[in-house]
């Protein structure tokens, strides 16, 4: 088996890249930006994403309360800027999904750059951030974030 293809249609199909951005008044911009990578399956099924963990070695496996499943996760920047991103570079997605991972990068490695800690660079964060997951849900919407950092 093809496993390095096998995991990016699987995480095609059942993954998740997201950044997060909230606020953190103790930072200078006022904004905390997270991203991960999540993929969920069944419980009973969990031989996939132990599998994705060994493959990849890193990332949490925890159960979602919110849908009853198990996932995993990799939250850490280094982590997501070597091995997870390098993979999908030569392993890509063939579904729309593509384009939230291409974005997914281009943050991350803004982040490495140190971008978000300065107000044009989260900026152009939270811009690419408002183009992923157009169908997901957001705790703070993009035009709320930029109006807070246009007024500090």
């Amino acid at each position: 088996m093809d496993l390095p293809s096998y995991i990016s249609g699987y995480v095609d199909g059942e993954g998740c890249f997201t950044v997060s951005i909230s606020p953190r008044p103790t930072l200078c911009v006022g904004w905390e930006v997270r991203p991960s990578l999540s993929v969920s399956q069944n419980g009973d099924r969990s031989e996939v994403l132990v599998a994705i963990q060994q493959y990849f070695r890193c990332g949490t496996l925890r159960p979602d309360r919110s849908d009853r499943t198990l996932k995993w996760e990799v939250r850490s920047l280094a982590l997501l800027l070597d091995p997870v991103i390098p993979h999908f570079h030569l392993y890509p997605l063939q579904s729309g999904k593509r384009r939230d991972f291409e974005l997914f990068a281009e943050i991350c490695e803004r982040m490495a750059r140190g971008e978000h800690r300065e107000a044009n660079g989260l900026r152009e964060i939270v811009r690419q951030a408002g183009e992923m997951n157009p169908s997901g849900k957001r705790g703070y919407m993009p035009a709320t974030i930029l109006r807070d950092l246009a007024s500090r």
